[in-house]
């Protein structure tokens, strides 16, 4: 990427999931390594977080799920990024995660999960690899 362009994120929490302290910290982790962040906070629909992405013309949605909806949710979000043809931002996601839905997600498009622990340099530098130029 351009180095005055900064990379724009979404982090979001979709569906009912009312946990959010991993979602600040990603939010607050990037901040702190010069990304542009945006937090939708909670219960976020798959629509109104691709609406917010497209918005702010962001780089990277951030996902982030512990309530089981991730299989439903993580996809949708790339199924709406489709139908508005902004299939080159990046779509990560983190959370609760069974490693068996991992190849699931990924196969639907998510790009690469983070689960509880991963160190915020790693996320950093594969954010930093993956966005589009």
């Amino acid at each position: 990427m351009d180095e005055e362009k900064k990379i724009r994120v979404i982090i979001a929490k979709p569906g009912l999931d009312g946990h959010d302290r991993g979602a600040k910290v990603l939010a607050f982790g990037l901040r702190d390594h010069g990304m542009e962040v945006i937090y939708t906070g909670r219960r976020q629909s798959a629509e109104k977080i691709v609406k917010a992405a497209l918005q702010e013309d962001v780089d990277v949605i951030g996902l982030s799920c512990l309530s089981g909806a991730h299989l439903t949710f993580f996809p949708k979000v790339i199924d709406l990024l489709k139908e508005k043809k902004a299939e080159e931002i990046l779509v990560i996601g983190g959370g609760i995660i069974p490693d068996d839905h991992i190849p699931i997600l990924k196969e639907k498009g998510i790009s690469e999960i983070f689960g509880p622990g991963t160190m915020m340099d790693e996320i950093v530098t594969y954010i930093r690899e993956h966005v589009r130029k």
